[in-house]
C-alpha cells in the first residue's frame, strides 16, 4: 500500500509539471521537455528552444511553456496580467534603456542531441550589458546544467560588445552552434518513393529514376529528376542547389550522419514515406502509392528575332524580355533605379539578342542534332541524350560565329579605355521568369578586348553552347519546357577581378514566415555563395527594421554563420548592411512596378563589394520563386 501510494504521488508530481504553463525553475531535461517548443526563427535547425521571462517589479524569474505560448508578449498579458499594448510592450523591454523595461526576455536554446545549450536575446532586443548578464545568471542558476550554459552573440552590437570585452559571462558565436548542427531542412515537405543511395562521382554513369528519393555524399552539380533528396553536407540557403529543390517543391534535407544512422541505412532499396520538416524529419517504409508527375502540355516561349543589333541597357528597351530575355531586360531596369541611388551597376553593358544565337544554330550542322534530340522517342533514355547533348555543344562551339556580331561588339567595347576584360553571362527566355528560376543552369564566361586566346567569340559559344548542357536540358524537360523553342539572348559588360565580397539578398525573411526582414548570404572576394566549395562557409544573417526606438540608429541583423574564410569575422560594416537593406526594399519597390505584376513579388538580388573604396554593384535582380 505505501509503495502504491508513493508511486500515486510521483505521478501526481509528473502530472502536475507537464500540464504547468510555467515553471520557476527547471530541474531535469524532462521538465525542459515537457515546456520546449520551436525557435521562432528556423535559422537553426535541429533547434528546441523555451521562452524565459523575468518580471523586475515581482523579482520573478518563469520558464514558460513556449509550444502552447508563442510569444513573451503573450505570456506576460495572459499569465502576469500586462496591460500594455503590443507597440508599447516592444519599445519598453526591447530597448537599451535599463530604467523603463517591465521585463528581461530571452530564450533558452539546446541543440539536439548535442550537451550544447545557449541563452540567446532577441536579434532586436539592445539589453544593456548588466543586464544581460544578470538575467543570464538568473536563468544559469535556476536550470539543472548550470555552468555549462553559454551566451549566443547573435548580432553586430553584442559581437563589439564582446570585442570590448564589456561582457564577463561567457559568450560564443555562430559558428558555436553552425559546427554542431547534424541536421538541416533545405526544402520542405513529404514525399513517397525508393530509397536508394549513390556516390556523386557516380552520377555521370548511373541515372538515378524518377520513383527514386536518393542519399548522395555531397552536393550535386545537378539535381537530379527525383522524389527527394538527401545530402550529407549543410548548405547554404541561397545556392543553387536550394533555389532548383525550392522550384522544383521535392523534400531536401542535409544530414551529416547520415551514412552512419542505420534508421536510415535499413531502408535503403526499399519505399519508404519522408517528411522533411524545419527541426527534424521522419522516415518510414510505407505501402502508398507513389505518385508520378504529369505534365498535361508544354509550357511556349517567345523568341522574337527581329532585333538585329547590340541593344545598350543604359536605358530601358521597349519589350526587351522578349527578344534579349530577363536577366538582360532587369539589368535595364536596375541602371535605370541607380542613377539616383547609392548604387553601381556594371559599366559597358550590352545584350547580344536572341537573333545571333537562332542564326547560329539554324546552321545544318547544328540544327539537324537539335532536332533529332527534339524528336527522339525515348525521353527515359538518359545516357544517349546526355552523350548527344555534347555532340551539340562541341558543334556550337566549333562553326565560326557572324562576324558582323563580333565587328559590332569591337566598335561599342573598343571605343572605351577604362575595361578589357568582359564577362558574357546567359540571358535566356528560359530563366528569371515566373515558376521556373533557371539558377546556375547556364554558363558565364569571360572574353577579352583584342585578346588572341580569350576572345570575344569563344566566350560568346561558350554561353549559347550551353543552352544544351545536361543540367539546364533535363530542368526544362522537368518543368515542361518546349525545348525547340529555347534561345539564348547574352549579357555583355565589364567583369569584376576586385572584388572584396560579394552576395546574395531576398527580400524577404526566409526563417520566418509573415515576418519583416531581408536575407543576405555573403562571401569574402570571389569566392561563390551560390555554389560554394566543399568545406566553405559564408556568411548568413537576416536583417530587420523595427524601428522600436529612435536611439537605435542601426539596423538590427540577427546572423546565423559567419564566414570561415574570413576568420569568422563580419564582413560588412553597420553603416554598409543600413545601406544595403535600403537599397534592396528600394529596387524591390521599382521592380515591382516594372514588372507589373498581379501580386507584389520579393526580389532576388545579386552583389558585389568592389576595390578599396567598397563600392556597392548590383550585379542582377530577377522575381523570387518561393
Amino acid at each position: 500500500m505505501k509503495n502504491f501510494a508513493f508511486l500515486l504521488l510521483i505521478i501526481l508530481h509528473f502530472n502536475i509539471v507537464f500540464s504547468q504553463n510555467y515553471v520557476e525553475k527547471i530541474g531535469s531535461y524532462e521538465v525542459y521537455k515537457s515546456l520546449k517548443g520551436k525557435p521562432l526563427s528556423d535559422k537553426f535547425s535541429n533547434i528546441e528552444s523555451v521562452k524565459v521571462v523575468y518580471d523586475i517589479a515581482k523579482d520573478k524569474l518563469y520558464f514558460f511553456n513556449s509550444e502552447k505560448i508563442e510569444l513573451h508578449y503573450l505570456f506576460v498579458t495572459e499569465y502576469l496580467g500586462y496591460e500594455i499594448d503590443l507597440e508599447r510592450f516592444n519599445i519598453r523591454n526591447y530597448s537599451n534603456k535599463e530604467t523603463d523595461r517591465d521585463f528581461l526576455l530571452g530564450n533558452l536554446n539546446h541543440i539536439k542531441g548535442s550537451d550544447k545549450w545557449i541563452f540567446e536575446l532577441a536579434a532586436s532586443d539592445h539589453m544593456p550589458v548588466n543586464l544581460t548578464e544578470k538575467l543570464f545568471q538568473l536563468v544559469q542558476n535556476n536550470i539543472f546544467i548550470g555552468k555549462s550554459l553559454v551566451f549566443y552573440l547573435n548580432n553586430r552590437e553584442k559581437i563589439e560588445l564582446y570585442n570590448q570585452k564589456k561582457y564577463s559571462i561567457k559568450c560564443v558565436t555562430s559558428e558555436y552552434i553552425f559546427n554542431e548542427l547534424k541536421y538541416q531542412e533545405v526544402v520542405e515537405g513529404s514525399t513517397i518513393g525508393i530509397l536508394k543511395q549513390y556516390k556523386l562521382k557516380d552520377l555521370d554513369k548511373i541515372f538515378p529514376k524518377e520513383n527514386e528519393i536518393i542519399i548522395l555524399d555531397g552536393t550535386p552539380d545537378v539535381l537530379p529528376n527525383v522524389k527527394g533528396l538527401i545530402v550529407n553536407e549543410l548548405q547554404t540557403p541561397l545556392s543553387h542547389l536550394v533555389i532548383l529543390g525550392k522550384n522544383r517543391k521535392i523534400p531536401i534535407m542535409a544530414y551529416t550522419n547520415v551514412g552512419k544512422d542505420s534508421r536510415i541505412q535499413n531502408l535503403i532499396n526499399k519505399k519508404v514515406a519522408l517528411k522533411i520538416v524545419a527541426d527534424t524529419f521522419y522516415i518510414a517504409e510505407t505501402t502508398k502509392k507513389i505518385i508520378s508527375k504529369v505534365i498535361l502540355k508544354k509550357r511556349k516561349l517567345v523568341v522574337d528575332t527581329s532585333v538585329k543589333d547590340l541593344v545598350t541597357l543604359s536605358k530601358i528597351p521597349k519589350n526587351g524580355i522578349k527578344y534579349i530575355g530577363s536577366k538582360a531586360q532587369n539589368l535595364a531596369y536596375l541602371k535605370a533605379i541607380a542613377k539616383d541611388n547609392s548604387f553601381k551597376t556594371p559599366e559597358n553593358a550590352y545584350a547580344i539578342p536572341f537573333y545571333f544565337y537562332v542564326n547560329h544554330t539554324q546552321k545544318k550542322s547544328i540544327s539537324s542534332l537539335i532536332s533529332k534530340l527534339i524528336n527522339y522517342p525515348h525521353k527515359d533514355s538518359i545516357k544517349w541524350i546526355n552523350n548527344h547533348l555534347k555532340k551539340i555543344r562541341d558543334v556550337i562551339k566549333k562553326e565560326p560565329i557572324n562576324s558582323v556580331l563580333i565587328q559590332k561588339l569591337n566598335q561599342k567595347l573598343g571605343n572605351q579605355t577604362e575595361f578589357k576584360n568582359f564577362r558574357f553571362r546567359s540571358s535566356t527566355n528560359a530563366e528569371d521568369i515566373d515558376g521556373f528560376n533557371g539558377a546556375g543552369l547556364y554558363e558565364s564566361k569571360t572574353g577579352i578586348l583584342n585578346d588572341s586566346i580569350k576572345t570575344f567569340e569563344k566566350a560568346i559559344k561558350q554561353v549559347w553552347a550551353s543552352v544544351w548542357n545536361e543540367a539546364s536540358y533535363w530542368e526544362r524537360e522537368i518543368f515542361g519546357i518546349d525545348q525547340s523553342q529555347i534561345a539564348m539572348g547574352v549579357l555583355v559588360h565589364r567583369s569584376f577581378p576586385e572584388e572584396v565580397a560579394n552576395g546574395v539578398i531576398i527580400t524577404k525573411n526566409i526563417f520566418r514566415d509573415g515576418f519583416p526582414g531581408i536575407t543576405i548570404n555573403i562571401q569574402k572576394g570571389e569566392n561563390s555563395v551560390v555554389k560554394p566549395l566543399n568545406g566553405d562557409v559564408c556568411e548568413q544573417f537576416t536583417v530587420y527594421d523595427f524601428d522600436f526606438t529612435s536611439l537605435n540608429s542601426n539596423l538590427d541583423v540577427d546572423y546565423v554563420s559567419q564566414s570561415n574564410l574570413n576568420d569568422y569575422k563580419p564582413l560588412l560594416t553597420s553603416d554598409e548592411i543600413n545601406n544595403l537593406y535600403n537599397v534592396s526594399k528600394l529596387i524591390e519597390r521599382k521592380m515591382n512596378k516594372y514588372w507589373n505584376k498581379l501580386n507584389y513579388k520579393r526580389a532576388d538580388i545579386e552583389f558585389k563589394y568592389i576595390g578599396e573604396k567598397r563600392e556597392l554593384y548590383i550585379k542582377q535582380v530577377r522575381i523570387f520563386n518561393d
